[in-house]
């Protein structure tokens, strides 16, 4: 079984490419995660923090939502495949790949969680003043429920 589940942040703006099919253009998008990753350092207790810089790759409809929504800073969890390849470079060397192949890929906090570093939140657009309530519903401001399917 290959699977893989990653939770981490863009380290930068995805970057998209459209396949060269003119009838059905299948958008690419690559983006590397940063990944965290906690050790022991020497057993002394203290819990050091570093990151895995790891490589992904979206296809399709995949690709379009990463190229839409996915900015640097954005925290999000890819679960996907990892996959290997290579490649002779321009100097006749062997160059060996791994990336993550997307299967599905989601936000992983809210906007408003991020700060300003990009996210996604699902909020309504527009100068409508949202505000939560102490039970944790979001109260939803006079002159909206005719648009609701359910009253």
């Amino acid at each position: 079984m290959n699977k893989v589940i990653l939770m981490g942040r863009l380290t930068r703006d995805p970057e998209v490419r459209y396949s060269q099919n003119s009838e059905n253009p299948l958008a690419i998008a690559r983006y590397t995660l940063a990944v965290d990753r906690r050790f022991n350092a020497r057993g002394n207790g203290d819990n050091q923090q570093t990151a895995d810089f790891i490589s992904c790759v979206a296809f399709g409809r995949s690709g379009e939502f990463a190229e839409k929504y996915f900015h640097k800073g954005t925290k999000i969890v890819v679960t996907g495949r990892i996959q290997t390849g290579s490649y002779t470079n321009k100097d006749g060397q062997t160059v060996y790949t791994t990336e993550v192949v997307a299967e599905d890929q989601e936000f992983a906090e809210s906007k408003n969680s991020s700060g300003s570093e990009g996210g996604f939140s699902g909020a309504p657009a527009g100068n409508a003043q949202v505000s939560g309530a102490a039970d944790g519903f979001m109260n939803i401001p006079d002159g909206i429920d005719e648009e609701l399917p359910f009253t």
